[in-house]
């Protein structure tokens, strides 16, 4: 089985049935919509497929590839978890397992900003892992926020090919682009709709529901001095030291274009004597 379920479908530049400005903030770190975006989409999946579930199969969710530092799909997909578990333990079931397929690369390049072709080339050098004999014989559900041009999906279909996995697969979306009239770029319109500048960024850092996933580590690496000075002067300190972490931990040090805030960062750390 390879079957895909997505709550709200794309049809028009400028109509939606989910808010652009909820997804932005969601793409920046704001995982109150990440939880708000799961029970939705959790609810319209049990709508519509509640009998995959009558299945003695074990269930895996997996949200799109990474390597250290989560996607903004994570959160959606772990919010997900939690109610799908909620689910399973009233009807006497298992629990689901969450799991990943590991990547060991990754691109500076905007992806919003680029059509299938070019999509499927940048992560094509990418590689990738999957434990195929831990998903054998389970339900997969893989779990991304929005499908524009099925770029992910083709790529986690072509691992699982390689892999041979044998299992079931189900990809869920938080949106579809249905439209295919419509120009890929608008993957941008809905990141950027409310998160548009460095003081957008400073406000989505302060909020307590802000936790760091890859999109937003990037850009605040890629930022300017000015305005990486400027971010640096009106968030925590303790957030700036988990920046660091994070850039290590996804070998961002070795990318040149963040170099400079990387070593800035690392400078300051040195003068507080860590």
């Amino acid at each position: 089985m390879n079957k895909r379920y997505s709550l709200h479908h794309i049809h028009s530049a400028d109509e939606f049935t989910f808010s652009p400005a909820e997804y932005s903030y969601f793409k920046y770190g704001d995982k109150s919509y990440a939880e708000k975006f799961a029970k939705e989409l959790f609810d319209g999946f049990i709508a519509k497929h509640a009998e995959l579930f009558n299945t003695e199969q074990e269930i895996v969710v997996l949200p799109s590839p990474y390597m250290a530092i989560p996607t903004a799909s994570n959160f959606l997909c772990f919010f997900f978890k939690k109610h799908l578990d909620m689910y399973l333990f009233q009807k006497g079931m298992r629990s689901s397992i969450l799991s990943k397929i590991n990547r060991n690369h990754t691109y500076i390049t905007d992806y919003g900003n680029l059509n299938f072709e070019d999509r499927k080339n940048l992560i094509a050098n990418d590689t990738y892992y999957i434990d195929k004999d831990f998903l054998r014989g389970k339900l997969c559900i893989f779990i991304d926020d929005i499908k524009i041009t099925g770029s992910h999906e083709y790529t986690v279909n072509r691992i699982l090919n390689e892999y041979n996995v044998e299992a079931d697969f189900m990809f869920l979306y938080y949106a579809e682009l249905m439209n295919f009239d419509l120009d890929p770029k608008i993957e941008n319109f809905f990141n950027y709709y409310a998160v548009k500048n460095i003081h957008h960024i400073a406000e989505v850092m302060g909020k307590a529901s802000f936790e760091f996933n890859t999109r937003i580590v990037k850009y605040i690496l890629g930022l300017d001095s000015g305005n990486f000075d400027y971010l640096t002067s009106k968030v925590k300190k303790e957030q700036m030291d988990l920046l660091l972490e994070l850039a290590i931990s996804n070998n961002y040090h070795l990318i040149k274009e963040y170099e400079n805030n990387i070593n800035t960062l690392t400078q300051t750390e040195l003068y507080y004597g860590y």
